[in-house]
């Protein structure tokens, strides 16, 4: 029998710019930065052990994270946030 003891997701998550026309670059970037903290504070809440390996802000202003995650509350992870 096999079984899982430990995991781990590796994503790569791009938040992009709205299509809404009405609002200034600078209102659209803000709103993407908010989208990702609200992001982060949602995996804290949920008590999801996270690491963001990298975040970068792109060109046309949409936010790229890659953030290595908890897959199991059950399993000890520790070997991978080391």
């Amino acid at each position: 029998m096999k079984r899982v003891q430990a995991a781990c997701i590796l994503q790569t998550l791009v938040f992009q710019q709205k299509d809404d026309s009405y609002l200034s670059k600078e209102k659209k970037i803000a709103l993407n930065q908010e989208e990702v903290e609200k992001y982060k504070a949602s995996l804290q809440k949920h008590r999801t052990r996270f690491q963001i390996v990298e975040e970068n802000e792109q060109d046309d202003g949409s936010i790229l994270i890659r953030v290595r995650k908890q897959y199991n509350e059950k399993t000890d992870v520790a070997e991978y946030f080391n």
